[in-house]
């Protein structure tokens, strides 16, 4: 009876503390903290209309003149645009992914492509896809209780034709990885066994192991509320991570794996355990080493600095939010009414936590650096 009676004290004692240390900090980080002084864009700066710095300019233009030239009736351009990464398969699906949404603007343009270049892949890569997309645009996003049975059958209607389609694609480029994708992305909908799952990730993973958006598609498989667990999904995700080669985002998939867990509220034991934080801190050193440029780097920051602070890695966090910069429209401060104002708390804890010192004047940001990229 002694014995748990101080195992409730103390239990009751390492509460109040950390409420009145939570407390505490959040008055110094509403009152005290002034982030420029540790290496942080001002408050006035932060910009939750976006997770990242705008895409450069030059880059901007290529794309419009790329749809420009669609919509006109060309689709040459797009082909070559679409064919330049070569091998380099990640930047090659990202390409497709925009000639995905110039042709939800208009596709007479594609259809003109597969007229032309029948034996074409990435036409009819592209052409699968779509027809993925609209079969979900009739079933929509929500929960199957939430929809129709029309809607329901309509859509289990399509996504078999839209499976067949990628599949005679594949047959146009078998080295091409992209209808693969296409084939994976369609299997939670077209109710794919996990032997049938299996089969379309292995033909996918033997043409581009590193896949990140057929990964990110195959976690969303294995997840508890399509055809999988928790369990499932995590150690999909583990796996992702531990195989990712130097330089590459695909380590990322595990903190989209713990926002999985987050959205339905069963993550506090994945948060509880030791090898979570083991994998945070990996992780960080993991993404040190990807392209600045990389496109999947800022959502992946804001991820790594939110659970960072979850898991008390309070450096790491600090790390991120340091090189995040003024960009704050990424979950999950866009799940906040203010997202602006949970980004600066978030921030101002991991600074008050991981007991930071004020960088030296000349490393701190300028008042007025960035402000052009706006």
């Amino acid at each position: 009876m002694i014995r748990l009676s101080i195992f409730v004290l103390a239990v009751v004692v390492y509460i109040v503390y950390r409420i009145v240390r939570r407390r505490r900090h959040l008055r110094w980080a509403r009152d005290g903290f002034d982030p420029a002084a540790y290496g942080m864009p001002p408050r006035e700066r932060l910009d939750p209309a976006r997770p990242g710095p705008p895409t450069p300019l030059e880059q901007r233009q290529r794309s419009q003149a790329v749809a420009d030239a669609a919509w006109a009736g060309d689709w040459r351009p797009a082909a070559a645009y679409v064919a330049e990464p070569g091998d380099h398969w990640d930047e090659r699906w990202s390409r497709l992914e925009l000639l995905g949404a110039i042709a939800e603007e208009g596709d007479g343009w594609l259809s003109a492509w597969r007229s032309a270049e029948p034996g074409n892949c990435d036409a009819a890569t592209l052409e699968a896809k779509l027809m993925v997309r609209r079969a979900w645009e009739v079933r929509g996003s929500g929960y199957r209780h939430e929809v129709g049975d029309d809607a329901i059958n309509a859509f289990r209607e399509l996504l078999p034709a839209a499976v067949e389609a990628a599949r005679r694609a594949a047959l146009l480029d078998p080295a091409n990885p992209g209808p693969w994708v296409v084939i994976v992305t369609a299997a939670r909908g077209a109710q794919f066994t996990p032997e049938q799952f299996q089969e379309a990730w292995d033909e996918l993973v033997k043409r581009a192991w590193y896949h990140y958006e057929g990964h990110w598609q195959g976690m969303q498989y294995w997840c508890e509320k399509w055809f999988g667990s928790n369990k499932q999904m995590m150690a999909f995700a583990e796996r992702a991570m531990d195989a990712a080669p130097p330089g590459s985002p695909l380590g990322g998939l595990y903190l989209h794996a713990l926002a999985e867990l987050e959205s339905r509220r069963s993550i506090a034991s994945t948060l509880a355990a030791d090898r979570t934080k083991w994998r945070i801190e990996n992780l960080a050193a993991q993404l040190r080493q990807v392209r600045p440029d990389d496109e999947h780097l800022p959502r992946l920051r804001h991820l790594l600095a939110h659970f960072a602070g979850e898991v008390e890695a309070y450096d790491v966090a600090l790390e991120q939010f340091r090189a995040i910069g003024p960009w704050c429209g990424a979950y999950p401060w866009t799940e906040q009414e203010d997202p602006a104002a949970a980004f600066d708390l978030a921030r101002a804890l991991a600074v008050k936590r991981a007991k930071a010192e004020p960088p030296a004047d000349e490393l701190r940001p300028r008042k007025n650096a960035g402000a052009q990229q706006r």
